[in-house]
């Protein structure tokens, strides 16, 4: 498989860039939440949805990647004051998003078990044990 080439952007891109990485913050930080909520009653997932939220995110931990290299390559250019400002405000957000994208790769994972397929398939039996064993609740 050959590797894509990436179309680095120049400065003049850093309004539409900033804006990418912003949007990506507050979705990660929501789909965090959601995920967290979820974590009591994994059963209102489905497993499509948790693998699609597992391809989705691990797409995007790449495009963290490339949004990381492109902020490194803008400081190693001559910036104005404001440039150089927001490119640094742009590089404070990384380790939040890899951060958050981890997590929500992890609780998904930790929720693929829990998917209303997996309570169908199990008996009334199996569902009364794990519910006095406290791994479930009502």
């Amino acid at each position: 498989m050959s590797e894509k080439r990436v179309n680095w952007q120049p400065i003049s891109a850093l309004p539409l860039i900033g804006s990418m990485i912003d949007g990506l913050l507050d979705e990660v930080e929501k789909q965090a939440a959601n995920l967290q909520a979820c974590r009591l009653k994994p059963h209102v997932l489905d497993r499509d949805t948790v693998e699609r939220i597992i391809q989705v995110y691990s797409t995007q931990a790449d495009d963290v990647r490339l949004y990381k290299e492109q902020i490194c390559r803008w400081r190693n250019l001559n910036l104005t004051p404001a440039q150089r400002e927001e490119v640094e405000r742009l590089a404070a957000q990384i380790p939040t998003i890899r951060a958050r994208i981890t997590a929500i790769l992890a609780l998904a994972e930790e929720l693929k078990g829990g998917t209303i397929e997996t309570v169908l398939a199990k008996t009334d039996l199996e569902l009364g044990f794990e519910w006095l064993l406290g791994k479930r609740r009502p």
